[in-house]
């Protein structure tokens, strides 16, 4: 069924594409003996426009991981409070695109930072296509601004980590060694409540991982607060932990197929992506050279035409791997 509703949304985006460009065709028709008038034709021309290009996106989005939805995880860099009020500014601009597109979110784990922001949050997003279009976004985040925080009125540099991989579900199968995992649990932080601070309801999932392909070997760790239920918590942070694995498998994957295309960009946590700066209003993509002068709007979640200029370059290259 989950095959067949995929099939259906490419025939229904397919037929919704034909419909508009017969309607402008008609219109075109009427234009010609004066029934309508150019501006109904100019938005039958942009509808028609608008449809061919999201169906152009969702066809670069093809890969088996990318339909899925993803966990987002911020971390902010060294520089203390700015850096983590750095990190609270992407968690709302992430939290704000996910609404408007209708994506439901929740926060499996939260840091508050020592005086403002965040240190760190985990986000979950459930949604088709979630992981296909958030991936765009793995890297560095750079900020450039007066800083609020430093009494001087200096202009401040600040950066935090985004790395995005996809929410599997149990549809997919993923070996995980139950000799190699290990609990700890306890209280969750935050506001008060009347078990939230008593219970110890947060766990801390460690799985001692080795890499079946270098024999390196990693410590995972995971944290999640997201309900008062402790074993609901442990069911989220194993998922989270499968989603890890996959996400590392998928990796693997792409290697050789990374090497052929060396000249590209690469997706790669550490790797500067974006470029965020307040006083010049300006907001430029390093991979693609896209750039914006409404600062606001990007920051209030508006981010579609950047996540559009990566696909659009980069996924038709990720089809092949």
């Amino acid at each position: 069924m989950k095959k067949v509703k995929d099939l259906q949304s490419w025939v229904d985006s397919y037929r919704k594409v034909e419909n508009a460009v017969d309607e402008l065709a008609v219109g075109w028709d009427f234009i010609k003996e004066g029934i309508i008038e150019e501006a109904e034709l100019d938005q039958l021309y942009a509808t028609a426009i608008d449809l061919i290009e999201k169906l152009e996106l969702k066809n670069m989005l093809r890969r088996e991981e990318d339909k899925m939805s993803c966990v987002l995880k911020i971390n902010s860099g060294a520089g203390g409070t700015e850096s983590q009020d750095w990190a609270s500014m992407l968690m709302r601009m992430y939290l704000r695109w996910c609404e408007r597109h209708g994506y439901k979110t929740s926060i499996a784990n939260l840091l508050d930072g020592d005086e403002a922001g965040i240190k760190s949050c985990t986000i979950n997003v459930e949604g088709d296509f979630a992981y296909g279009y958030l991936k765009s976004e793995n890297g560095v985040h750079r900020l450039v601004r007066v800083s609020p925080y430093n009494a001087q009125g200096k202009r401040m540099t600040s950066f935090a980590s985004v790395f995005v991989t996809p929410l599997i579900d149990d549809t997919i199968e993923v070996k995980v060694d139950p000799a190699l995992l290990s609990w700890d649990t306890f209280r969750s932080g935050g506001a008060g409540g009347q078990n939230v601070n008593k219970v110890e309801s947060g766990v801390r999932l460690r799985y001692q991982f080795t890499d079946p392909y270098t024999g390196e070997k990693e410590e995972i760790l995971i944290e999640n607060t997201e309900t008062r239920d402790q074993p609901k918590n442990k069911e989220n942070a194993m998922r989270h932990l499968r989603s890890i694995l996959y996400e590392k498998e998928l990796e693997h994957r792409m290697q050789e197929q990374a090497k052929i295309e060396a000249g590209k960009m690469k997706i790669e946590w550490g790797s500067q992506i974006r470029s965020y700066v307040f006083d010049d209003r300006r907001v430029k993509d390093h991979r693609t050279n896209y750039q914006t002068s409404d600062v606001a709007a990007v920051m209030d979640g508006d981010i579609d035409a950047f996540i559009k200029a990566f696909l659009m370059e980069f996924a038709e290259g990720e089809t092949t791997k």
